[in-house]
């Protein structure tokens, strides 16, 4: 039976009070908060300028690794990974004895914000850019959950809603162009404007972001495409919020190419081949928007191994910002220990974490290497189209408070 809509939903040790208006959480995928600065600046942004000005405009930190899913399920769960479990797009699980993408719903160890309040009886929607999310938030729910991705497949018995193309109006598009984040606020849009759900989730994919710099033409249309659709919803009567799951950077060199530390082919020649396994959490299957390069590893060592002498030695090479072990990593980071390797490693703020050379293909990159997963991709927008109250500006605020912030601290 449905609670009543006065009825505050507890989820994960977090209390939510009910909408008062509908609700629209946005995760922009990638988006260093310089990139809305600079659409502002350009003349690009009008709504996010008043935004900024008459609502709220915060600064919080994101989940490390920042990555993709560690980052998404913070967001919906409003806890890090050590209480939801995904710690990355792709890990190794130590019971298979295999190497998998963390998508199933399976590795989920946490219910979602959205999945409660749609069993509380509101009307839940959530769109995402890439399929690989769409199990895991929708985990549960009771509602519409569809990608842009895969907008032709839909079916009311598993997305909630028939025909995802024919109902949003565009074409399907590519996953790697601007238009599949389009799609996702267009769909956010129609589901406004026809079914006005309480609570909408719109997660977009960051292929912009790891082509255009901020301030870049390429970067300002695409933000200015976002302009126009917030400002539609905010018409509509919604209550807009606005985080994301990582901030960018380019990750070059001098000379504009990939700045890159091989792990596996630098462990290899110390220990011995067979002796570690080199594990990257930004694997997923759409690998041209970054060649599987990302800020963020971890490392399996053989019994016998010690962590400790690895630690130092890996520690020495530059662009290494900081090696910890798992226990320490773990801690410093709220990483499920269990699903992290012996060792952690983040890289600096312009050098990416490789396996070995020969494992990543580079050659669908048309433009200098920009990624992230590390500590200095952490800092991300906290937006509201209405202004705060009753949060304590010493406190730390993550990414994962948005739906605490919209619920429980808007004017």
């Amino acid at each position: 039976m449905a609670e009543p809509k006065d009825t505050p939903v507890t989820v994960n040790g977090r209390t939510y009070r009910w909408m008062d208006r509908p609700l629209v959480v946005v995760c922009i995928d990638g988006c260093e908060p310089d990139y809305i600065t600079q659409a502002i600046r350009a003349g690009a942004a009008p709504y996010f300028r008043d935004l900024c000005e008459k609502g709220a405009s915060l600064l919080g930190d994101a989940v490390v690794p920042s990555f993709t899913n560690p980052n998404n399920l913070s967001i919906v769960t409003g806890v890090p990974p050590a209480v939801h479990g995904i710690c990355g797009n792709y890990f190794y699980d130590r019971d298979a004895g295999k190497e998998v993408m963390m998508n199933d719903p399976e590795y989920l160890r946490a219910g979602t914000i959205l999945a409660k309040f749609s069993q509380a009886g509101a009307k839940v929607a959530v769109v995402t850019a890439k399929d690989k999310l769409r199990r895991l938030l929708g985990h549960q729910l009771q509602g519409i959950c569809f990608s842009a991705e895969k907008a032709n497949e839909t079916s009311e018995a598993e997305h909630g809603i028939q025909d995802g193309v024919g109902f949003v109006g565009m074409d399907l598009p590519s996953v790697y162009s601007a238009r599949l984040s389009e799609f996702v606020f267009a769909a956010g849009v129609r589901l406004m404007e026809t079914r006005r759900p309480d609570l909408i989730y719109l997660s977009t994919t960051d292929y912009v972001q790891h082509k255009d710099a901020p301030g870049t033409a390429g970067a300002n249309a695409f933000y200015a495409t976002l302009d126009g659709y917030l400002q539609r919803l905010d018409k509509l009567g919604a209550t807009i919020a606005l985080t994301a799951d990582h901030g960018m950077n380019a990750k070059t060199d001098a000379k504009g190419d990939p700045n890159v530390i091989y792990l596996q082919d630098v462990l290899d020649p110390w220990l011995g081949k067979g002796a570690a396994r080199v594990i990257l959490p930004i694997t997923d299957p759409y690998v041209v928007h970054h060649g599987a390069l990302g800020s963020f590893a971890t490392v399996y060592l053989s019994p016998g191994v010690k962590a400790h002498e690895v630690i130092a030695r890996l520690a020495a090479l530059p662009g290494i910002e900081v090696v910890y072990d798992r226990a320490d990593g773990c801690r410093r980071f709220e990483l499920p220990e269990d699903r992290m390797g012996d060792v952690i490693i983040v890289s600096e703020r312009h050098t990416v974490l490789g396996t070995s050379r020969e494992r990543h293909d580079l050659s669908g990159l048309d433009v200098p290497l920009r990624s992230h997963g590390g500590i200095s991709e952490k800092t991300v927008p906290l937006l509201f189209n209405r202004r705060t109250t009753g949060i304590d500006g010493r406190s730390r605020l993550r990414n994962f408070d948005v739906f605490d912030i919209a619920l429980n601290h808007l004017e």
